[in-house]
């Protein structure tokens, strides 16, 4: 397949930031595809209690305490989450389908050319200086993207539902996701904090997302949560996603319709390191 001239470009702007365009660009269209679904869902997806519990200690603490869970992504480009295989750097990946190999090895290729720049740049103008204009920003969005995305998918006030087998649907799925305030902020990333619709019609563009989801909001009725008001800058959004790494850990490996459960363990680990 011939690899589009509007996704190389697109792939060469983006991998300023150290971001497998291409890829990601494939994983999010499977999460989008397979939302609120246990075992086919991208990224943020629950682990199951089997494979929760075959991680090490040391894993299980740092994966639900934070900050740690906000340096996360170039992790996921590299390794996936816990419980799947593969990397947005193997043409190979069972992320990818045969016809898509050349987009990963175009996209593995910009990420390369990227990260040697870097490392000239590193000798021409010093270290100290790319670590002030380049990895100090480049963790703040890092940062802000894993904040973010986790909690569009967590930790609303009521336990939500998630789906496998014959329970789950496209809709259902989509209902299960969450929309922020993110107060001034919302401007800037395109009022992606209207995340349900963006879920459900992700051909809606950024900037008709605030329309179509006051005129949904009367349609989904009881199927939509409000999302708490924010003020100038979301500050209570961090209560939300401490409160949420304390207790939501895994699901049941058995059943079409589950919920987060707590690790009594680690939630009282947690509370002591308060």
């Amino acid at each position: 397949m011939r690899v589009k001239s509007l996704e190389v470009r697109r792939c060469l702007l983006t991998c300023i930031d150290i971001v497998q365009q291409l890829c990601r660009r494939i994983s999010h269209r499977t999460h989008h595809q397979n939302h609120g679904h246990v075992e086919n869902d991208e990224s943020w997806h629950p682990l199951t209690e089997k494979v929760y519990k075959k991680l090490p200690d040391k894993s299980r603490k740092l994966r639900f305490s934070v900050p740690f869970p906000l340096f996360a992504y170039p992790a996921y480009l590299w390794h996936r989450s816990p419980g799947k295989t593969g990397s947005h750097f193997n043409p190979n990946s069972d992320l990818f389908h045969p016809n898509e190999r050349k987009e990963v090895i175009v996209s593995t290729i910009c990420w390369i050319v990227m990260a040697a720049l870097l490392v000239v740049a590193s000798c021409v103008v010093g270290p100290i200086q790319i670590l002030k204009l380049y990895s100090v920003p480049y963790w703040i969005f890092v940062m802000w993207l894993d904040f973010v995305t986790y909690l569009h998918h967590h930790g609303y006030d009521r336990k939500l539902p998630w789906y496998r087998g014959k329970e789950w649907s496209y809709l259902r799925g989509g209902l299960t996701t969450v929309d922020r305030d993110y107060g001034w902020i919302n401007n800037i990333h395109h009022d992606i904090g209207t995340h349900v619709i963006h879920h459900l019609f992700p051909q809606i563009p950024h900037y008709h997302l605030v329309e179509a989801t006051k005129s949904a909001k009367h349609v989904l009725g009881k199927y939509y949560r409000e999302p708490k008001r924010s003020g100038p800058l979301p500050i209570h959004l961090l209560e939300i996603l401490t409160k949420s790494l304390k207790q939501d850990h895994y699901v049941s490996d058995t059943g079409e319709i589950v919920y987060y459960q707590t690790d009594p363990q680690l939630f009282q680990s947690s509370n002591k390191s308060e």
